[in-house]
């Protein structure tokens, strides 16, 4: 098998159940990709307690700079019900013009791309100038304990030192061409208790309903608006995820109730300002509130989730201008910058280099039926390729 066909590259990755934890095969199959091309190939697994242990991929080509990382990951979510699918979910079937199975978009499709990418390039200019590093995880769609975080970690450890990313999550919301992410928001989560008196419903008054406290803080905290956006980043948003009282008699008034929030946030906040613009809407709500009139400030606690993702920005033009040439050169389009969407692990890698974020369309991910167009594969080869001798050229120039 030549690595220089993204069609067959992703096959062989889709038929390794990666499911996460599992490393299902997945990263061996890269490695056989990799090491005929010249790539010193590393496993390491990463532990912490309470979590599974995770088998993580770092190849390297090359020892000088520049020094240009790739990052992705090949686990992926379950199937669901395997019998919805039109074809086996690892079976990587193509049918018609389309490729299917679990992760053909997110993300075995931008690896198997990226490889490609980078046989072609030595095929036909010999290894860069440089360095050019995978850097590939088996627990981005899990809890991400084990994963990307720990894998900089022990390659930095290492001495290993990156000038540029790009990771291959897939970024077009319809077309190949149409965006590229430059940054994240931030995220953090949280989970509030409000405390009551547990009564009789027809006594309202020798009990303290808790649902009464905890309508005013959830919408202290939906509205107002956070802010209004800025020029790289739409505007916060903050959503009540879930709302329990723990309660199946109508009849009775609860103890206690609990609702659930996370709040996506830009640039203008940093995880502990947000943090403490939450409590002090919360604090002014419990003491204000019409749905308890004459009665003591509401009673509430919140716990924190313990890992907030922290907001930022790419600004190293040389990086972006080389992937933003790139895709127009080969697409014609000229791509939005965004930085919309969920968390990514472009949140570890932004703190040893500077990261962007290409991949395929990601319309079907996570969903029946996963598939990503053959041409968009080859297409995406081309961007990836285009790319790499725009960033070295430029890189050395510099």
């Amino acid at each position: 098998m030549s690595a220089s066909d993204p069609v067959a590259n992703l096959q062989a990755l889709i038929r390794c159940p990666s499911v996460t934890p599992a490393e299902g095969g997945a990263l061996s199959a890269l490695e056989a990709m990799l090491t005929p091309l010249g790539f010193v190939v590393e496993r390491m697994v990463a532990s912490e307690p309470g979590t599974p242990d995770i088998e993580n991929l770092y190849a390297r080509l090359g020892t000088e700079g520049p020094h240009l990382m790739f990052a992705g990951h090949t686990d992926v979510v379950p199937t669901g019900d395997e019998a919805s699918w039109s074809h086996p979910p690892f079976a990587a079937a193509i049918d018609g013009d389309m490729l299917y199975g679990r992760g053909a978009v997110d993300m075995k499709g931008g690896i198997a791309c990226f490889v490609a990418a980078v046989a072609r390039h030595i095929e036909k200019h010999g290894p860069p100038k440089g360095s050019i590093s995978f850097l590939i995880t088996g627990d981005e769609e899990g809890p991400a304990v084990n994963g990307t975080e720990k894998l900089l970690k022990w390659a930095a450890d290492k001495g290993e030192r990156w000038d540029a990313c790009l990771v291959g999550e897939p970024t077009n919301p319809d077309r190949l061409g149409d965006m590229i992410k430059i940054g994240r928001r931030g995220s953090v989560s949280g989970r509030v208790t409000v405390h009551g008196v547990q009564g009789h419903a027809a006594y309202p008054h020798l009990a303290d309903n808790p649902v009464r406290g905890l309508l005013p803080l959830a919408q202290a905290l939906m509205d107002p608006p956070f802010d209004g956006g800025t020029p790289e980043f739409p505007a916060s948003n903050l959503e009540v995820t879930s709302v329990d009282v723990g309660n199946p008699a109508t009849n009775v008034i609860p103890a206690k109730a609990t609702f659930a929030f996370n709040i996506r946030f830009n640039d203008t906040w940093t995880a502990d300002s947000v943090k403490a613009e939450i409590l002090r809407r919360m604090e002014t709500a419990a003491v204000s509130s019409p749905l308890r009139p004459d009665r003591e400030p509401v009673r509430f606690e919140v716990v924190w989730a313990e890992r907030p993702n922290h907001v930022f920005l790419t600004r190293n033009n040389g990086l972006i201008a080389s992937l933003s040439g790139a895709v127009e050169s080969v697409t014609g389009k000229t791509p939005a910058l965004s930085t919309t969407g969920g968390t990514s692990d472009a949140r570890f890698i932004k703190d040893y280099c500077p990261v962007v974020e290409f991949g395929l369309v990601g319309q079907t991910m996570h969903m029946i039926d996963e598939r990503v167009a053959l041409a968009d594969l080859e297409t995406l080869t081309q961007i990836y390729g285009t790319f790499i001798s725009r960033w070295f050229d430029n890189a050395l120039l510099s």
